[in-house]
Order: C-alpha cells, then sequence, then structure tokens
C-alpha cells in the first residue's frame, strides 16, 4: 500500500509541476487554456475556474498528462477560433512565444529538482566518512593497492566529504575515461596518490552498486556484539534474548564483534542454531531459528535484532555538513546539472551501444523505488522524488515527436526558415514519435518483468 500510495503521489506531484510549466507560462504569452489535466482516461473530478473557464481535470490514469490550448494542432476539431479569440490562440503567436511554452514543462521539472535539492542542502546534510575497510582481493582497488584504513580525500582532483560523493563521482568519471586518480590519507596523516581502473562496470544492472564492483567496502564500526534492540515478534524475541545481552557464541564458535554475529547468523536461514549469551552475570544457552530472507537473490538468516552504538563511536565515522542558504542553492543547481548531464551521456552511450538498454526502467521500478524511499523517510523520498523530476524533465528535453523536445525542434525548423512545419511531415513524426516511445515503453517494462522474476 505504501508502495502504490508513494507512486501516486511522485508521479502526481512530477506531472502537475511539468503541466503547470507549460500552463503558466502559455498565459504569460496570452494563450488562451481549455484543460488543464493530470492523468488520462476517464474524469474522476474537473472544475472550470477562471476568466476563461478552464477546465482544471483529475484523471483515473496517472501516467500523464495535458494542457488543451486554444489553436493546438491536436485538438484542432474544438480549437475552432471565434474572431475574438484569434490573437490568443496557440497557432498565431510567434515562435519564440511557442518555443518557451513548449519548454516550460521540462524546464519546471528541472526547476522543482533544484528546489527540492535546495531543501535538502539547507537541513544538517550527514553523510559517512570515505574511510576504506576491506579491499577484496583481485579487484581493481586491490591491484591499486589501496590500503585498509585510508581516507579518501580526492578523486580526479574533486574533493569529496562522504561514501555518497564517491560513489556518484566514481560513477559520472567512469563515462569519461577508464581510469581514475585516487587521493587518500592514511593512518599517519600521509598522503597517498592512487591510479585505479574502472573500465569493468556494468550498467545493466539497476542495483549496481560501483563500491561493490571496483573492491572498496566502508569500514565497518567495531562494536561489541550487545543486543540493543528486539522487534516484537522477531525470532529473537521469542527465543528469550534480551536488550543488554551479550553474544558470547554461536554453536560453539565465538563471536569477537556484531559485523561476525550478522555474519553468522546470515548462514543458517530457517536452521536451529545455538547461541551462548552473557547476562550480567550469568552464561546462559539459547536456540534460535532464524527468519529467510531474500537479500540480492540469496537467501539468508535473520532474527530481528539490533546493536546499540554510542553516538561518541559513530560521530568517529560520521560527518554534517552545514551550508548556508546560498552554499545550498549554488549546490542543488550544481547537483541537478551534474544528474542531467549524467543521464544524457548515459543515453548516448545506449544509443551508441556502449551501455546496454537492461538498466532503463519502467513504471514498475519507479514504484518500487518510491515505496522504499518513502518507508526510509522524508529526505530519502525528497531526493528521490528530485532524481525521477530530472529525468522526466530530460526525457521531454529529447527531440523526439509527440514530446516537447519534438515540438521545440519543429519550432527551431521555422525559425530558421521562416515558415512553420507541414502538416505531413507533423504527422509522419507523430507516428514515428509513437513508434519510439512505444518502443522505449516496451522495454522499459520487459527490464522492469525481468528484475521483478529473476529477483
Amino acid at each position: 500500500m505504501l508502495t502504490i500510495l508513494a507512486f501516486i503521489l511522485t508521479l502526481g506531484i512530477l506531472v502537475t509541476v511539468h503541466e503547470y510549466g507549460h500552463f503558466q507560462v502559455a498565459k504569460w504569452c496570452g494563450v488562451k487554456v481549455l484543460k488543464f489535466s493530470v492523468g488520462f482516461g476517464n474524469p474522476l473530478w474537473s472544475k472550470k475556474i477562471g476568466r476563461d473557464q478552464t477546465e482544471f481535470v483529475i484523471a483515473a490514469i496517472p501516467l500523464g498528462g495535458y494542457v488543451k490550448m486554444l489553436g493546438e494542432e491536436p485538438f484542432s476539431e474544438e480549437g475552432s477560433l471565434a474572431d475574438q479569440d484569434k490573437s490568443r490562440a496557440l497557432n498565431q503567436q510567434s515562435v519564440i512565444k511557442r518555443m518557451a511554452i513548449v519548454l516550460a514543462g521540462p524546464f519546471a521539472n528541472l526547476l522543482l529538482a533544484i528546489i527540492l535539492y535546495w531543501a535538502l542542502f539547507m537541513t544538517d546534510v550527514i553523510g559517512i566518512k570515505p574511510i576504506i575497510g576491506s579491499v577484496i582481493d583481485n579487484s581493481p582497488a586491490a591491484v591499486s593497492q589501496i590500503q585498509s584504513g585510508d581516507m579518501i580525500q580526492k578523486i580526479n582532483g574533486k574533493d569529496v566529504a562522504t561514501w555518497q560523493d564517491v560513489r556518484w563521482l566514481l560513477l559520472n568519471e567512469s563515462l569519461k575515461s577508464s581510469s581514475v586518480e585516487i587521493q587518500v590519507i592514511d593512518s599517519n596523516n600521509e598522503v597517498h596518490v592512487y591510479h585505479m581502473t574502472i573500465s569493468n562496470l556494468n550498467y545493466d544492472d539497476a542495483n549496481i552498486d560501483v563500491l561493490d564492483v571496483l573492491g572498496l567496502t566502508a569500514y565497518q564500526l567495531k562494536v561489541p556484539a550487545r543486543i540493543g534492540e528486539i522487534i516484537k515478534g522477531s525470532p529473537a524475541d521469542s527465543a528469550g534474548l534480551k536488550v543488554g545481552d551479550l553474544v558470547l557464541a554461536i554453536n560453539n564458535k565465538g563471536i569477537v564483534d556484531w559485523e561476525a554475529f550478522v555474519h553468522e547468523i546470515k548462514l543458517y536461514p530457517a536452521k536451529k542454531i545455538e547461541m551462548l549469551i552473557q547476562r550480567d552475570a550469568d552464561e546462559l544457552r539459547l536456540e534460535i531459528i532464524p527468519d529467510e530472507v531474500n537479500e540480492k537473490g540469496k537467501v539468508i538468516g535473520r532474527i530481528g535484532a539490533g546493536y546499540k552504538v554510542e553516538q561518541a563511536q559513530l560521530d568517529q565515522y560520521l560527518i554534517t555538513q552545514h551550508f548556508s542558504l546560498a552554499e545550498a542553492l549554488v549546490k542543488s543547481v550544481g547537483k541537478t546539472w551534474e544528474t542531467a548531464i549524467f543521464s544524457l551521456k548515459m543515453l548516448g552511450n545506449m544509443l551508441l551501444g556502449n551501455v546496454s538498454w537492461k538498466g532503463m526502467s519502467g513504471p514498475v521500478t519507479i514504484a518500487s523505488y518510491a515505496g522504499q524511499s518513502a518507508n526510509m523517510g522524508l529526505k530519502a523520498f525528497i531526493g528521490f522524488l528530485a532524481l525521477v523530476s530530472i529525468s522526466i524533465g530530460i526525457l521531454n528535453l529529447l527531440p523526439i515527436p509527440i514530446l516537447d523536445g519534438g515540438h521545440f525542434m519543429y519550432y527551431m525548423i521555422e525559425f530558421f526558415t521562416g515558415k512553420p512545419v507541414s502538416e505531413a511531415v507533423i504527422n509522419t513524426g507523430q507516428r514515428i514519435g509513437f513508434f519510439i516511445l512505444g518502443w522505449m515503453m516496451v522495454l522499459a517494462l520487459y527490464n522492469d518483468m525481468n528484475r521483478l522474476i529473476t529477483g
């Protein structure tokens, strides 16, 4: 239910903002707007508002929307021009005004992303310091001789403060070159520079973690295997574990810290295990059967218990970034720009065959991530909303007939030739546009279904 509601909310916001961009600029340009619809199909709600009696509609299928204007070609049968309205028809406006109207929707989505990122950057941004934990054997990081315990400072000369920065820069740089320069500082405050190969990234996997592929892992805080939280009704609760219990052994194998404890539990999905714990001054033996949980296509065990770590310990590995109003705005614009350029580069690489089309996602994947981000909290959902808004904005700017970018392409031709594109060309373009979008939708849905089936 959360996934469905988050998906509807996501599309509702993004479609409304996109169409409002067209609507508002059309009004500024003096064009009469006949209808503003969020969604397609049968109207669930409608009302005529304003001097022009614009009909505002919420329709049953929330997979898009449209703004219907007087004199707009697709609605010519209802847009016959009375003499008094001729000056307010879309097809009577200058080509510059029509360009502005058609670009307003995608630009509204990009502006929304800037505003959302701005809101996030104005709050305290907490991240994990990029301290390297273990380095996976035979990985690009191991070949480059990057050492455990090093903290990454720069990638190709660009400063990084958190693991999120590292992931983003590595993804970006992978589209530019086959290797990167990584500057680190070790535990003795000595600076080292390494060169690491990044040419083996596989973009086919929508859940790709660039750190896993390159052999880098975040440093894991070493904390005792002491129970700090128990989920009611979980295997841990049923077995009689209590908050404060210290796990000493599982099946007679000694446990040194929480990471080792979790590792052992994962090995025994739906299998009975014996746990030796210390409770106050006593040692007790408990039997417990971990639940079966699917994690990245692998069945693991989980008992529904968490650890508690002292804030002072945690603070050593976290960084809180504060940005002023102006700094947050600059960062939000930069983030939106970088994400938009990255999206275009990925699409370009798909067209050139350098990247597989398996990475394309459709509504099912979007719905899944909407639900996951909403479950993680407001900040995560806002970040997801900004990302999808950028994607919608960029998609609509592509020069594909029937999209905003296609209309803009026609207007550019008119601007340079001095005459509008012929109706025959527009009709042919419409058919081509429907074919391209239909093909992209089928491919995206196929990828969605394939991910669901294969996990």
